[in-house]
């Protein structure tokens, strides 16, 4: 084992002697971002490309689990801002779609006390994407990494015998490393090493989103006053549980942003730069019958193309995330894809780019190809099983049923977040059980993950088996074990 014995302390950058191992990361999402940071600081050799001129400031909030904020406490200036841009006083209330509270707000701070966790660490997190995009950014520039933009990769390529993998640009720029990591989306150019594409399959849904500055809700006092602030100094996230469609708002001091999943409309397309009109959102609000007035009048002044129709697209478990010579590697949506609204894409990204550096710092130079595939091991079954949960937890929320009913039981449509997702600590997962894993993966035998629910032994899986549930009326069948605790 090369390095630290023990994670539990900080170990910041320079702690970690030089590995002579050098990665190339392609894609500077929250996957990339994050596995330079921590592939710099565990001693590799680092150069971080990005296909866009700048950073795409294009999407809204996302949830981020407390699995992948762990890594902070090894960057504490990035912690300080870490805190500054989250939600500390948040709090959170569900509602039915015509504005009548299911249940009174609760602050974060009391839905962690609840849950016997620290309420400055509560499990899950809602995030700005671009304040978290930059913040990662911002910490590579400190440490002399910045992120290369305008790098347009076409193919990917790997020499067994060279032991290298490489890239090569639009312009023909070829650039090689020890290791290529790709995490540059769903339609990464790696897929033509890596196993191939996973073909997209309709969900039959799809979700709007958009952002508005204050200024502009504020032009609107009964809006306003609708979607205040709550004890008018707070954030505040709301759900709205409708009749096939549910949406969520988050209010902050700055900024308010909105989403409605709902049947596709035919406009849909899975991507950040699909503008729609506010007619389209509204007659979707109205086929839905009874949406609270402020809601629909706050899509109406919404900026003109500040509303993006995203495909909600479903993919199956990609069965390959590592190239023959194992010198390209995915992470992130490359490797598992994740709905939009399943609450946990952002945090597995995150848990992949810590895993795979400390992967590497304990295999070696010499030990890549071994680490690649330990990586594999480690998070495979963990991502299906999330993946899975968040096409479960997205039922419950988009077929709540509210006719003849005056009040429900939220915990029946509250999407699920067990403490295997939440309480794992990837670095630490990777620390103990490298040795092990890499053992297993020399005799060619499993190795027993302890990162899912407890109890659960793998079971491939298909967006058809799902399906089956859902049209037979049965909850979507997870698998054996426990999957709530």
């Amino acid at each position: 084992m090369n390095g630290h014995t023990d994670i539990t302390t900080p170990h910041p950058l320079g702690t970690s002697p030089r590995s002579n191992i050098s990665v190339l990361v392609i894609g500077a999402g929250l996957g990339g971002l994050t596995a330079a940071l921590e592939c710099a600081r565990k001693g590799h050799s680092v150069r971080l490309f990005e296909r866009n001129p700048d950073f795409n400031d294009s999407g809204d909030m996302l949830a981020l689990g407390l699995s992948a904020t762990t890594l902070l406490r090894h960057w504490p200036e990035m912690r300080e801002e870490y805190d500054q841009i989250s939600l500390h006083d948040a709090w959170i209330q569900a509602l039915k779609h015509n504005g009548t509270p299911v249940a009174p707000p609760k602050s974060t701070a009391q839905v962690a006390i609840g849950n016997g966790m620290d309420p400055k660490s509560p499990k899950t997190t809602f995030q700005i994407r671009p304040k978290l995009y930059r913040m990662l950014a911002r910490q590579l520039e400190r440490i002399g990494i910045p992120v290369e933009f305008g790098k347009k990769v076409v193919e990917y390529y790997e020499d067994a015998t060279a032991k290298k993998g490489w890239v090569m640009e639009e312009d023909g720029t070829r650039t090689e490393a020890d290791l290529v990591i790709a995490a540059d989306g769903i339609g990464t150019k790696s897929n033509g090493l890596v196993g191939g594409e996973v073909k997209p399959i309709q969900s039959g849904r799809a979700m709007y989103r958009a952002s508005l500055p204050i200024d502009v809700m504020k032009q609107d006092a009964a809006v306003d006053k609708f979607f205040g602030l709550q004890n008018g100094t707070d954030s505040i996230v709301r759900v709205f549980l409708g009749p096939g469609a549910y949406a969520v708002t988050l209010r902050r001091k700055e900024a308010m942003i909105w989403l409605i999943n709902h049947d596709v409309s035919g406009t849909e397309a899975e991507s950040w730069q699909n503008h729609v009109s506010h007619s389209e959102v509204l007659q979707c609000m109205d086929e839905g019958r009874g949406w609270a007035p402020e809601f629909r009048k706050m899509v109406e002044i919404t900026p003109p193309k500040g509303i993006i129709n995203f495909a909600l697209l479903w993919r199956n478990p990609k069965p390959v995330w590592m190239s023959p010579a194992r010198r390209v590697l995915q992470i992130g949506d490359c490797a598992h894809s994740y709905l939009p609204a399943s609450g946990n894409g952002a945090t597995q990204a995150m848990e992949d780019g810590i895993t795979i550096a400390e992967c590497l710092r304990q295999a070696g130079r010499e030990g890549i190809e071994e680490a690649v595939q330990a990586f594999v091991e480690m998070r495979y079954a963990r991502n299906a099983c999330a993946q899975k949960l968040g096409f479960a937890n997205a039922e419950l929320l988009q077929h709540t049923k509210w006719d003849g009913q005056k009040e429900t039981n939220i915990k029946k449509v509250a999407p699920t977040m067990p403490k295997w997702v939440w309480q794992h600590e990837p670095e630490r997962y990777a620390f103990d059980n490298f040795g092990e894993v890499a053992r297993a993966v020399r005799e060619g035998r499993n190795f027993k993950n302890t990162n899912v629910p407890e109890g659960y032994d793998y079971e491939p899986w298909t967006i058809d088996d799902i399906m089956e549930d859902i049209r037979n009326g049965r909850d979507v069948y997870l698998g054996k074990g426990d999957w709530k605790s």
